[in-house]
């Protein structure tokens, strides 16, 4: 009961925190909203598009991106997330968190659960506006598309929480989300296939093909039309779990980077 409790006020603190940053919500949602109506209306034409799993048939590029958009909103809401972990270790608060008579790991995995589905009611809000562009999926896929959204979700999550364990200060972070976040989004299959990425150059396609936020992108894309690919969910559970491991090392204060500032 009393893992159960810390979950619960840790899910509320940041619901809370979310509710009260209206703003984080709406910029969550401008992002993708302009690649989807502006930016894909200029790659349209210069972008061909081939018949590739999981479509059955030729597809417009604002369709093909809205899987790729999905997972924007979760890895840049997982690096705020995390964020807001530096920020509570500047301001004093994060010590009150990691001094709690619970394993760390477990405080770790509940801010990343929070986290989450915070990340996962974005992207249906994006879903559903998407719709009302005519950008849609069969009814099933936004179901099956749920479990791919959890999984993708607490691997940036993890990610997020693995680079927020050494840095010192906010100002430092917003940096190296930048260059964290940037190069995963582009060397990705986000915004275009990788077959259209190895036209262009095969070892930008190699860098594409073990990216990890490649294989959450698929993942997602393939659970939108009630599809599975194994591949990319292996792949996505393993970087889950190194990230994750390489968090809770992190915030050991006997081992990790925070043991002189935790």
């Amino acid at each position: 009961m009393t893992w159960l409790t810390a979950l619960a006020a840790i899910v509320a603190r940041e619901a809370l925190r979310f509710v009260h940053q209206r703003e984080r919500f709406v910029a969550a949602l401008v992002r993708p909203l302009v690649w989807l109506l502006v930016f894909a209306a200029g790659f349209r034409a210069a972008l061909g598009l081939s018949i590739i799993p999981p479509y059955q048939t030729y597809i417009t590029y604002e369709t093909y991106i809205v899987p790729g958009l999905c997972g924007m909103i979760l890895l840049f809401n997982g690096m705020q997330s995390s964020l807001s972990l530096v920020y509570d270790r500047e301001m004093g608060s994060m010590r009150l968190l990691l001094t709690a008579p619970l394993p760390r790991w477990w405080l770790l995995l509940s801010k990343l659960l929070a986290s989450t589905a915070i990340s996962i009611l974005q992207v249906y809000a994006f879903l559903a506006i998407a719709a009302l562009f005519d950008i849609t999926v069969a009814p099933l896929g936004y179901l099956t598309v749920l479990p791919a959204l959890i999984v993708a979700g607490l691997m940036l999550g993890a990610l997020g929480l693995a680079l927020s364990s050494f840095i010192k200060q906010l100002e430092n972070f917003a940096g190296v989300m930048n260059f964290v976040i940037f190069p995963m989004f582009f060397l990705s299959s986000a915004l275009y296939p990788l077959w259209k990425m190895a036209e262009s150059s095969e070892l930008l396609h190699d860098i594409c093909a073990v990216n990890p936020f490649t294989h959450a992108v698929e993942l997602i894309r393939f659970a939108l039309y009630t599809q599975l690919a194994p591949w990319s969910l292996l792949w996505t559970l393993l970087a889950a779990a190194l990230f994750s491991a390489l968090a809770i090392w992190g915030y050991d204060p006997q081992r990790g980077l925070t043991r002189k500032r935790a």
